[in-house]
């Protein structure tokens, strides 16, 4: 306060931002009930935005840690169409080309058998198909695409020649088949194929998934799959080559593939990294996180209304106290800080526990998930910058109102 001794006038005390808070938890203190209720709904828009941002962000994580696993050096060649529209065809000899290339490790085949279906037993309606597809495979199929044998045993020299098939994951889910045993049989292109093993997912081909897989002799053998080599018979043409390279020279075999696969029509050849797809999957699933977000600004707005609501009515219900306060030498200024400080406070308090609980349920979900735990910087520290923006905000117009009380308006009330 000023107090003036002949020449000398002594200047007010600035509030210092530790009286200030305490100032202003008083304030709160007083009134525990409604100022919880103001912050609850600064906490639950701190909390939405935290846990959208952390479980956006943990599963983008676990989804990449996946694909790094499974390798990033996976490219596949695929069939495109002709100049006419119609279906192309790779050349039977494209593997072995392909393999001859410099920077190749690996290259696995499958072929399409069109024609055939799969059913359960020859008593399913021929409509019902599943969606299931049967492929010719090659024996280094697993490896390849990085997937393994969940039930049962994978073809073998033997076996690829005799009518014998082991399914996808999800061809064997859509099939009712759950676990294998002996003489186990399905009806696939029109007779009997014993079924050997189920599939673990492949990550990086979703087609093999909802196959039924056989040997290429097999396919030749019972389902005239077949094609005319040098005015030979031999199997089927491949449809899909996976190709395992060399990490460091993805880049250049990936230019090379198209032109080796078919020298004459290299226009007719798709060639694509599984990896790719897998990595924009992860990107596009933030493009939903905007919803989210959007609701938890939503939030947000509500907790400030709220906060600059009970602002009003505190400046109203303490009128006395600001009177008295002026009385006793507090600047206009002084009394600005404290009720700005209270909302600050109040918002902060509510950030607090939103980031709490928006770390906890990130936590809780991503470890139920066996996803790594990432909560990005910008997710706490943008909550509680907002939230103390929001105290700001929503605090300024009662503490204004507050600060142009004068005292012998104020002392009325006493």
């Amino acid at each position: 306060m000023s107090v003036a001794t002949g020449a000398e006038t002594l200047v007010p005390a600035r509030l210092s931002l530790r009286d200030a808070a305490r100032v202003a938890a008083v304030g709160i203190r007083a009134r525990p009930t409604r100022a919880g209720l103001s912050a609850l709904g600064i906490a639950i828009g701190v909390a939405s935005i935290v846990a959208v941002l952390g479980l956006s962000s943990s599963s983008q994580a676990g989804l990449l840690a996946e694909i790094d696993k499974l390798g990033t050096n996976l490219l596949t060649v695929g069939t495109g169409q002709s100049f006419s529209g119609e279906d192309a065809q790779l050349p039977i000899t494209a593997p072995a080309m392909i393999g001859r290339l410099d920077g190749v490790e690996q290259v696995a085949e499958v072929g399409e058998v069109g024609t055939a279906k799969v059913y359960r037993s020859p008593l399913i309606p021929e409509v019902n198909t599943n969606a299931l597809r049967v492929q010719a495979t090659s024996l280094n199929l697993l490896p390849v695409v990085a997937t393994s044998v969940a039930q049962g045993a994978w073809l073998n020299e033997a076996t690829q020649n005799e009518p014998v098939v082991v399914l996808g994951s999800v061809a064997a889910e859509r099939l009712g088949i759950s676990r294998v045993y002996e003489g186990q049989r399905i009806w696939l292109g029109g007779q009997w194929f014993y079924v050997a093993g189920i599939l673990e997912p492949a990550t990086l081909s979703s087609d093999i998934d909802a196959s039924a897989l056989i040997g290429f002799p097999a396919a030749q053998k019972y389902l005239n799959h077949t094609s005319l080599v040098a005015g030979e018979s031999t199997h089927g043409p491949p449809t899909t080559i996976f190709v395992r390279t060399d990490t460091d020279q993805v880049g250049s075999v990936q230019d090379l593939l198209a032109r080796t696969a078919n020298p004459g029509s290299p226009n007719e050849v798709d060639v694509s990294q599984p990896s790719d797809t897998l990595t924009a999957r992860a990107a596009a699933a933030g493009a939903f996180n905007s919803l989210f977000l959007g609701l938890g600004a939503v939030a947000l707005v509500v907790g400030a209304v709220g906060v600059a609501n009970i602002m009003v009515i505190s400046v109203l219900e303490r009128r006395s106290e600001i009177g008295l306060r002026r009385a006793l030498g507090a600047t206009t200024g002084q009394i600005r800080t404290q009720f700005l400080s209270e909302a600050v406070m109040l918002s902060l308090l509510g950030g607090l526990v939103g980031e709490l609980a928006g770390v906890l349920a990130t936590v809780v979900y991503a470890e139920a998930k066996d996803w790594t735990v990432v909560v990005p910087v910008q997710a706490w520290a943008g909550g509680i910058i907002a939230a103390i923006l929001i105290g700001a905000v929503s605090g300024l117009l009662p503490a204004m109102r507050a600060a142009r009380l004068s005292p012998t308006e104020a002392l009325r009330t006493v």
